[in-house]
């Protein structure tokens, strides 16, 4: 599912992607290839990301992205990057039968008659959606509308030009995990109707798919810092030492994270009783991904609370792997933290 607020002019098959997920403590970065039908994941990275107060600058990004590239050593200029979940607007739409291109500039001067809001500085991009029988006779078609301010778009990309590289797609943190998706578990996209769930580090988002169609997401604002702050806090320890704890030993502190973990179980239930209650079609399983779900217990207590079989995927199992020893080792460990750069590099190529 391809929804770039930006594509770069050309539109040639690429044949390889650096793509980089700006998260708001980790950037996480792979680079694709081609290989015959398949994609080999030749490298990847995570970083700590740059400290920034309101908005990450045009100047300070280039200046990541100039380390992501020397730390990945690949010869692509091409770059793809995800923003932050709360950073663009993924929203279901009906508008009138026509081009991308037309839509794109109708959302742009009259995004308050679609969107509910004036989004006039904006920019936007639409994925049609497969009609059902009655709407295929219809002159309205359903759109997925991804919408991002400009200023974060031009910064994007004034970024990437400082560092070097190309911007050839920016596409949303919330489509990212979707993608891979459905490179790695083909036959449960297409057939099943699961949630993915993304914990990151401030917010967490789920996507609700019903055989291929994104039906439903929504961002809930409790992330993995606020599981690690909290245990700071009781534990009067420093942050990096919480973040060990609570990946490897959450069982000591287990009140501790479950008064964080279980107000998100119930948000996230309650994106699902919901589509479950409009569609009247159970959600069969739960598919996390995020650095948080290296702990079990975290799991544990989301299952409790979701009602429903959780289970962590990574997105990396469809890729051929071509990598360094080392990082060969460590793949399956830091695989479920590589959803949404690995979506975003599938979308690009």
């Amino acid at each position: 599912m391809a929804l770039p607020l930006i594509v770069s002019g050309t539109r040639k098959k690429r044949d390889q992607m650096l793509a980089v997920d700006l998260g708001s403590r980790t950037t996480k970065a792979v680079h694709l290839q081609r290989q015959g039908d398949g994609l080999v994941l030749n490298r990847f990275v995570v970083l700590d990301a740059p400290i920034f107060e309101k908005s990450l600058s045009a100047e300070l990004l280039g200046g990541h992205l100039r380390a992501v590239s020397q730390a990945m050593e690949v010869k692509t200029r091409l770059v793809a990057m995800t923003t932050n979940v709360n950073e663009a607007l993924v929203r279901h739409v009906e508008m009138p039968r026509m081009p991308i291109e037309d839509m794109r500039l109708i959302l742009k001067h009259n995004s308050r008659n679609y969107l509910q809001q004036d989004l006039s500085n904006y920019v936007f991009d639409c994925h049609f959606l497969p009609p059902g029988a009655e709407a295929a006779k219809s002159q309205k078609q359903k759109i997925l509308v991804a919408g991002g301010k400009k200023q974060l778009v031009d910064d994007y990309v004034g970024g990437a030009r400082s560092a070097g590289l190309v911007a050839d797609h920016i596409v949303p943190g919330l489509i990212g995990p979707v993608n891979a998706f459905e490179m790695a578990m083909p036959e449960v996209f297409a057939n099943e109707v699961v949630a993915l769930v993304d914990i990151g580090f401030r917010s967490s988002s789920i996507c609700i798919l019903q055989q291929g169609e994104l039906i439903l997401s929504r961002v809930v604002t409790i992330g993995g810092d606020r599981m690690t702050g909290a245990i700071s806090e009781a534990m009067s320890i420093s942050y990096a030492e919480a973040e060990g704890i609570k990946v490897g030993m959450a069982g000591e502190v287990q009140s501790t994270l479950e008064a964080v973990l279980v107000p998100l179980g119930r948000e996230l239930r309650a994106s699902i009783d919901f589509f479950e209650h409009q569609q009247d079609r159970p959600v069969s399983a739960v598919f996390m991904t995020g650095g948080s779900t290296r702990s079990e217990f975290v799991l544990q207590v989301l299952q409790q609370e979701l009602m429903i079989e959780t289970r962590v995927w990574n997105a990396t199992s469809f890729l051929k792997l071509e990598l360094p020893p080392q990082q060969t080792a460590e793949i399956e460990h830091v695989g479920p933290q590589l959803a949404v750069a690995v979506g975003a590099a599938v979308a690009a190529l």
